[in-house]
């Protein structure tokens, strides 16, 4: 994935006249104006004809593709929070990547939704009509919160919560679906997520691995540390452990197990009657 994320970053360096500038106002805009002609369309026409259906682009309407994404997700009492909402997140990773690279991510997000679509039906043979860019903005959002992990929201308008946990929360819900799709035998129910949010795993893979070396590599000192404090206190005291409560060591004990408490600030040895009873060091 990050050769993948490396050849797009290289894509968008080299061709930055190829995104659309303020591609979400766009959206938003035709997102409200299907929302207010779908109020007169009692047959519910305008929207199946925009609809993502699986059986219709396999049988040629290609432009469901795309079209999917005008119409509107939300309840009429809160559409428009949520025009503003994801107007707001669009503008603002625009501004951080650029017009390009915000443009493959969302075009990406939208043919990797409809791809999951077509596998469900292909898969479980299940129709799964998508009305409205539910997994392109929920690849929106999690982008966002990934990037500006603290970035505060009010839900309802009164309760302050960071975007991480808002993302926390959406990450478990998904997770949920897959397992109980997975159960159910529904395997492409189950993958329909993951394939619909896969542009998030490739944007965002030089973070990931990032992290993971960051990890790796403190392990590697702190296990480097251990093993030199015990060096220095074998050489020093001639023993390798002593219980900090008792005082028995293994030099005199040799059969006596120690075992070094993880929940201790530093490095602290216990004997075996002790390691679940003591009084835990803080600093």
């Amino acid at each position: 994935m990050r050769k993948l994320n490396d050849a797009i970053n290289r894509f968008c360096a080299l061709h930055p006249r190829l995104g659309i500038p303020g591609l979400m106002r766009y959206i938003v805009a035709a997102n409200a104006i299907i929302f207010v002609l779908n109020i007169f369309d009692r047959s519910g026409l305008l929207l199946r004809f925009l609809a993502m259906d699986p059986q219709a682009v396999l049988h040629g309407q290609i432009w469901r593709l795309a079209t999917y994404v005008l119409i509107p997700t939300g309840s009429d009492f809160w559409i428009i929070l949520t025009f503003v909402f994801y107007y707001w997140l669009g503008e603002s990773m625009e501004r951080l990547w650029g017009s390009t690279k915000f443009t493959v991510y969302y075009v990406s997000g939208m043919l990797l939704s409809a791809l999951a679509a077509i596998l469900v039906y292909l898969i479980d043979g299940i129709p799964v009509p998508l009305y409205g860019a539910f997994y392109v903005n929920a690849a929106l959002f999690l982008a966002y919160a990934f990037t500006n992990p603290d970035a505060m929201v009010y839900v309802f308008f009164f309760l302050p919560l960071k975007m991480k946990w808002m993302a926390y929360i959406e990450c478990a819900l998904y997770a949920v679906q897959v397992l109980r799709c997975a159960a159910a035998g529904l395997w492409g129910m189950a993958l329909m997520p993951v394939i619909a949010l896969l542009n998030l795993a490739v944007f965002f893979s030089p973070a990931l691995y990032r992290k993971v070396d960051a990890v790796r590599a403190h392990n590697r000192r702190e296990a480097v540390q251990f093993r030199k404090a015990v060096k220095e206190q074998k050489k020093q005291k001639g023993y390798n452990h002593k219980c900090e409560v008792c005082g028995r060591t293994d030099t005199d004990f040799p059969d006596l197990q120690f075992r070094y408490c993880s929940r201790c600030a530093g490095y602290h040895c216990f004997c075996g009657e002790h390691i679940f009873n003591h009084v835990h060091h803080t600093e």
